[in-house]
């Protein structure tokens, strides 16, 4: 049998919190969600000034970076890149913004960002994600 680490009710507000910081940092609102290694929401924080709609991207994106293993910008560039039939995957938040946390080589759980350029997003997942020192 195979053992794994896994996200804490620690862990998820470390995560949340220093998102959110490097989010304030740069004057951006945004929601930030982080869920476990099955798309499960574990945490969200709507920063004030977020719009509503962010509070559906971000999960949306991070169950996507859990479930596929990966950022979830590589289905975005996909189809990006002609593949349209890729929008017919199970998966709803196909844009970038979403990151996998990755311990031991093992996908754990991914954050997920919402309401700034698709770049600044996955910037803030990964600030969040650093907070863990993985």
């Amino acid at each position: 049998m195979k053992t794994k680490a896994v996200l804490g009710a620690q862990d998820v507000k470390n995560i949340l919190a220093a998102a959110e910081a490097h989010a304030l940092k740069n004057n951006w609102a945004v929601t930030i969600a982080v869920t476990d290694d099955g798309g499960h929401l574990l945490g969200l924080l709507r920063g004030d000034g977020a719009a509503p709609v962010s509070s559906h991207i971000a999960p949306a994106k991070a169950r996507t970076a859990a479930m596929g293993r990966r950022e979830s910008k590589v289905y975005e560039d996909i189809i990006n890149q002609g593949r349209y039939s890729f929008l017919s995957a199970p998966l709803d938040g196909m844009l970038e913004g979403g990151v996998p946390v990755v311990a031991d080589g093992q996908v754990i759980g991914a954050v997920g960002v919402s309401g700034v350029k698709s770049t600044e997003d996955a910037e803030i997942a990964r600030a969040g994600i650093a907070a863990l020192g993985l």
